[in-house]
């Protein structure tokens, strides 16, 4: 592999890297989408996906405008975060909030590593005056910016809400049943003795 031997050299390495990972995510958000059960998460995915189309599509343009034909290099970075994330959607959960909210954390993750990659490439860009690239990679991060907003919007207005709600139903369930549990074994005790001492009545009257 030749060296990096210049700025410009490392901005393309760069690029390399994001292409991978949005080339990744176009493959990785459909399983994200299909695990998740609120309405406004999977609308929200969806969305982003048809943007992480679009974001392949401006890596590709910022190759041409440095001349090179559009490679990828293995982002492992991305490469774990989508393992880790399939890891969380596929969890048993005791309900859907739950795993919607767990689908929440790992979107953002991924968000938050493409944010620094894109904040990263447009600094290396704008310091070799690049202005084209730099206009095409600001674009993407603030799509990645306002994406990553809006899963907050919905984590916090809807999503873990509704977890919370029902962990709370299930935890209400559960002592519901064991009072009950409880009040049957405490009528069964009772029982028990009120039996026992009409047994000792009757032996006292048979000696009299």
């Amino acid at each position: 592999m030749a060296s990096i031997d210049s700025l410009r050299a490392l901005l393309i390495e760069e690029l390399k890297d994001i292409y991978d990972a949005e080339n990744r995510l176009t493959k990785a958000i459909p399983k994200l989408i299909k695990k998740s059960t609120h309405d406004e998460l999977k609308s929200a995915l969806q969305d982003h996906l048809e943007q992480t189309e679009e974001h392949v599509a401006r890596i590709e343009q910022a190759f041409e405008e440095l001349d090179q034909s559009p490679k990828s290099k293995t982002c492992a970075g991305m490469k774990g975060l989508i393992s880790e994330g399939d890891d969380h959607a596929g969890e048993s959960y005791d309900n859907d909030g739950l795993r919607d909210a767990a689908i929440i954390g790992a979107a953002q993750r991924v968000e938050h590593y493409e944010i620094a990659a894109y904040g990263t490439a447009i600094a290396h860009a704008r310091l070799l005056e690049l202005d084209g690239v730099v206009n095409l990679l600001e674009e993407t991060l603030e799509e990645e910016k306002e994406a990553d907003r809006k899963l907050t919007d919905i984590a916090e207005s809807v999503v873990n809400l509704d977890a919370e709600s029902e962990e709370e139903q299930t935890a209400s369930s559960s002592r519901s049943s064991s009072r009950r549990g409880m009040s049957m074994t405490g009528r069964g005790a009772g029982t028990r003795a009120s039996a026992a001492d009409r047994a000792r009545r009757a032996r006292g009257r048979n000696r009299r």
